[in-house]
């Protein structure tokens, strides 16, 4: 906990310090009470007092409250400032780390973990600064003061405070001892009922098209039992604990004027009221000394999760990514658009076997290259070590003549234009989609982007639409079918106008006639840029300046379509099992 709260900046530290004034005068106020209610009791006791001096400390009793109350809503106020400001502060850092996670940090927190840590977790945080600065700081200073003030009051009154003190403290230490690992176990059940959520969701139309539903319903039910009867026990103690508190106090009070009634009856007149007196100030006291130890046990509830929350928040805040990015913004003279794989070898974090081993191959300006092979081959793991979604584990993947690793994570962005395997969208409109992102340099005007939707083969659909341009586009492109969704995404890698095109499997949803009037416009409109393809159909490759063949993650073949039919097996299996022998021979 100590660790995230060095996070606090200046100024909140500052708000932290003023705090703290008004709360020690606070804490001075509500301790002055008592003595006015003496004084009080004193006079009315007395022969001879007048009436305006009652109403004289009765005033001061009035300003003390009416004081301590301000100081209270002040205090409120820092209190809530700072824990609001923190949590803001704390969530930006938090998306900004996931940020630059590569796909191995993201695999390793899960995506339903790190949705929790920036929002329920950074919630217990702000509920704990909240009601922490306003009790942990106030419980023990109130506690020490009321202390003092009562010291040598009473040896009597001072057991029985103390006995009931003692009780207090074992029974927080036995609810606290069944509570605490409950609360711990808290915040991974809310991962678990967050991922079961979000999968189902998801793949919501896999789940009714198989009639799973009681299925997932029942996978639910157990991660949300789980976590429902966890904080049904955590409840449940917490809830023994505050009526017992109530009895204490109660037991405390009754107790103190029960020992003061013997102690005054046994007094000579004179005494009387000088031990009267000190009862009623002592008792005011000994419910402060209470009232700081419940202070205390409120904290305690609100501790273990924040705590827990704190500890997985910084889990990824120190976690270091991987991938680190180099200092250079530009590739050597005169290659520009060229990639070189060098002997590259790449295994998955955890992988008895490499994914990829031994690829060479390099693309010269304006080339189309194209990889295909059977599922699993390596395809997709191969073009994703481009953008450097994953570094290779041995050997170098060069662009421009540089080895990725050294350029800055934006600059070698900016060289890239990159389709992924599943078309991902954005919510906001056609337009907004299309001209996403930054690609160093002029943004793209609204001519860019009717272009790179004309190139994609898609005016007549987006032009057809409500709005055209302004069309709403439903979060993940919901409201559009799989082939519009593909061809908007091309549009936008086309918009950003890279050296190098990576289509990964970008092709699959388009009917024959579309995908070859898309993949002719590209190689048009698009002349002097490197083209990468993935495909699974020999139809999108048929007219690839070079064809990579790969077989469990080898380069068992390159070369054209047709001199691939004539000298690579895989590659002459894959294509029959497409394609008639008349048409291959076409």
């Amino acid at each position: 906990m100590l660790k995230i709260l060095k996070r606090l900046s200046g100024k909140e530290w500052l708000q932290a310090g003023i705090s703290l004034l008004f709360i020690v005068s606070q804490v001075w106020l509500d301790l002055k009470l008592p003595d006015y209610m003496s004084e009080i009791t004193r006079l009315t006791q007395t022969e001879g007092s007048a009436l305006a001096d009652i109403w004289t400390a009765g005033g001061y009793m009035l300003l003390c409250a009416l004081g301590s109350v301000a100081a209270s809503v002040v205090v409120g106020f820092f209190a809530a400032r700072i824990a609001a400001s923190f949590s803001r502060r704390l969530r930006s850092n938090l998306y900004d780390k996931v940020d630059s996670f590569s796909m191995n940090e993201i695999s390793r927190f899960s995506t339903a973990s790190l949705i929790t840590r920036s929002t329920n977790d950074i919630t217990q945080i702000q509920l704990f600064i909240t009601m922490g600065l306003q009790m942990i700081v106030k419980a023990p200073i109130m506690a020490v003061w009321a202390i003092t003030k009562i010291a040598g009051k009473g040896l009597q009154w001072t057991e029985a405070t103390g006995v009931t003190l003692l009780i207090m403290i074992v029974m927080i230490s036995i609810l606290m001892s069944l509570a605490l690992p409950k609360f711990k176990k808290m915040q991974s059940l809310t991962d678990n009922l967050n991922r079961t959520t979000m999968e189902n969701l998801t793949g919501l139309r896999v789940v009714r098209a198989y009639n799973a539903e009681d299925f997932q319903q029942a996978k639910f039910e157990v991660a949300n039992e789980e976590l429902t009867s966890t904080q049904l026990f955590t409840s449940r103690a917490m809830a023994v604990m505050m009526p017992m508190m109530t009895l204490l106090m109660s037991g405390l009070t009754l107790s103190i004027y029960w020992i003061g009634a013997y102690l005054i009856d046994a007094a000579g007149m004179m005494d009387k009221i000088t031990l009267f007196s000190n009862m009623v100030v002592f008792s005011a006291y000994a419910m402060q000394v209470i009232m700081s130890f419940m202070m205390l046990v409120m904290i305690f509830i609100l501790l273990p999760r924040a705590s827990v929350s704190a500890a997985r928040i910084n889990e990824v805040l120190n976690t270091e990514p991987t991938i680190l990015e180099g200092d250079q913004t530009a590739g050597k003279p005169g290659l520009a658009g060229t990639v070189e794989f060098r002997n590259v070898s790449f295994r998955y974090p955890g992988a008895a076997d490499d994914a990829l081993h031994g690829v060479n191959f390099s693309v010269s300006p304006g080339e189309t290259i194209a990889f295909i092979g059977s599922t699993g081959s390596g395809k997709t793991t191969l073009i994703n070590l481009i953008p450097r979604f994953f570094d290779a584990t041995e050997g170098e993947v060069l662009v421009d003549g540089r080895n990725v690793r050294e350029y800055t994570e934006e600059a070698l962005n900016n060289k890239i234009g990159f389709v992924p395997q599943k078309a991902v969208l954005f919510r906001g409109t056609v337009e907004s989609n299309v001209r996403y992102g930054d690609n160093g340099r002029a943004p793209a005007t609204a001519e860019d982007v009717k272009q790179a939707v004309r190139i994609a083969q898609s005016t007549g659909f987006v032009e057809g639409m409500e709005g055209q341009y302004e069309a709403e586009v439903a979060q993940r492109g919901t409201n559009l079918s799989g082939g519009q969704k593909q061809r908007l995404s091309i549009a936008r890698a086309v918009c950003r106008k890279p050296e190098i095109y990576i289509f990964d499997d970008s092709f699959s949803a388009l009917d024959y006639q579309t995908d070859r009037q898309l993949r002719t416009m590209l190689k048009k409109e698009t002349a002097g840029v490197t083209n990468m393809i993935v495909a699974q159909r020999i139809g999108t490759i048929l007219d690839a300046d070079r064809v990579v063949v790969l077989d469990e993650g080898c380069v068992v073949g390159i070369g054209t379509h047709k001199e691939l039919l004539k000298t690579c097996a895989v590659y002459r299996e894959i294509a029959m099992s497409q394609l008639s022998e008349e048409e291959l021979a076409i």
